[in-house]
């Protein structure tokens, strides 16, 4: 089912500008531009402001206080600049007559590369299946956390609860359209908010009671582990800040989406310093190298008893819960699309049997593997290292530069040109550098665990 390579001009021919789009059912069921700009706002705080939040403080572990603000900072600058050039070129590319609804498009469109359209290809199904493996592992974690709560000595292990989320994703995974979700996320955007103010007041009241952890905030010993936790620790930032997936997003906005992004982007940045600094701070400061890769699990250890009111904690457990369902479905909206547009009839209805049933078997099927990989291998801080390096790096830190330069065309005496092209490289570094350190440390924590682990691994 693998996409064909576009033309130069995909929605365009004789005719005059996007007609050959009223024939493509992945941009006519999936991809509807009907949305303002806040709408894309809270897709964007969906697709980027989630429980990832929470391994925050895993992330700081490894890489101390002063590295860790700079490097979350420095993400944080980069990415926005980074999504703000890539809207820069949509809007540059719809004003020439050719507005992308795919970020692939976009990517072979620009660059003149057919190899460049399955590269991206490649890295969003990357993204894609590793968001959706991680939300599913994550709440399935959830689940199993009010679990042991109300039963500490109950039999269900972690792949029951993985399952269970599994079959309820599967149900709202038949939810037709990106623009469909916009009240769920703006559900998503409050609740990423309300347990970012849970998990707050419950750090501080750890970190003040009488049971307060220990805290070191040392790194280890070891130069060469050093070096490779920083790396992992810079790729989990990076996996926090990335989406891969904002020319989809500004495809559900109606024409002209010109300038519209960027206001959406305000939206979601504003939500994220609110939420990463405070999550980041307070988790850290209380449990520094003990942070485990769900902030939660250290609040809650499996010996003794919580360490703020249970039902701060519980509360926030559920807020969690709730949104990784959204997030769920908003990483799989690029594997849809393109499942749509290969098998859909986009002359017959969208819930017509003929596309309803191939919709509901392929997307159910989608669901099912993405939960048996997240029983199988439960490595949720590992997963989201390896997904940061592979996926969130190559598609926001570079990509959008190199597409910016050669739209564009800024001048090698400018600062912009010099800006991008430092950006590029440095992260193309870092890249490298994080997924060889994200890898040796999945593959470490492999032969350690076993498959269909009952815990979910650091």
């Amino acid at each position: 089912m693998m996409p064909e390579p576009p033309n130069p001009q995909p929605f365009l021919d004789d005719d005059g500008p996007e007609p050959a789009r009223d024939t493509d059912a992945g941009a006519v069921f999936v991809l509807q531009s009907k949305g303002q700009w806040w709408h894309a706002g809270f897709h964007l705080t969906t697709a980027i402001v989630g429980p990832t939040i929470l391994t925050l403080p895993y992330a700081f572990r490894g890489l101390g206080w002063p590295v860790g603000f700079l490097c979350l900072t420095a993400m944080g600058i980069v990415t926005f600049y980074s999504y703000y050039l890539m809207s820069k070129v949509l809007d540059y590319c719809e004003k020439a007559g050719r507005r992308h609804i795919r970020f692939r498009e976009l990517a072979a469109d620009v660059l003149g590369s057919g190899w460049m359209f399955y590269f991206v290809i490649f890295i969003q199904t990357a993204i894609n299946t590793g968001v959706g493996i991680g939300a599913i592992l994550l709440a399935g974690e959830c689940l199993k956390i009010m679990y042991t709560e109300l039963s500490p000595n109950g039999s269900l292990k972690l792949y029951h609860f993985i399952a269970m989320v599994t079959v309820v994703m599967i149900v709202i995974s038949q939810l037709p359209s990106f623009h469909s979700l916009r009240h769920i996320n703006l559900g998503s955007l409050l609740l990423s908010l309300g347990y970012s103010f849970l998990v707050v007041v419950a750090c501080v009241y750890a970190g003040t009671s009488k049971n307060a952890p220990q805290r070191d905030y040392s790194l280890d010993s070891s130069a060469s582990i050093r070096v490779f936790n920083a790396f992992t620790s810079i790729s989990i930032i990076a996996a926090i800040f990335g989406n891969g997936i904002l020319p989809e997003i500004q495809a559900t906005l109606a024409p002209p989406a010109t300038g519209k992004m960027v206001k959406g982007l305000v939206m979601c940045y504003t939500v994220i310093f609110i939420t990463f600094y405070a999550t980041a701070v307070s988790g850290y400061w209380v449990f520094g190298n003990k942070s485990s890769s769900n902030i939660l699990e250290s609040l809650m250890p499996d010996e003794g008893p919580s360490l703020a009111p249970t039902w701060v904690l519980g509360l926030a457990v559920v807020f969690v819960l709730l949104q990784l369902l959204a997030i769920g479905l908003v990483y799989s909206q690029v594997a849809y699309e393109i499942m749509e547009k290969n098998s859909a009839d986009v002359n017959q209805g969208m819930f017509s049997k003929r596309n309803l049933i191939p919709r509901i078997i392929l997307r159910s099927v989608y669901m099912i593997l993405c939960g048996f990989f997240a029983a199988m291998l439960p490595f949720f801080g590992d997963i989201s290292g390896v997904v940061g390096a592979v996926g969130f790096i190559p598609l926001d830190f570079v990509l959008p530069m190199l597409l910016y330069n050669k739209t564009h065309k800024p001048t090698k005496s400018t600062v912009t040109y010099w800006l991008n092209m430092s950006i590029m490289v440095v992260f193309t570094g870092v890249g490298l550098m994080g997924t060889f350190s994200s890898v040796r440390k999945l593959v470490l924590d492999a032969k350690e665990f076993k498959l269909f682990s009952d815990d979910v691994i650091d």
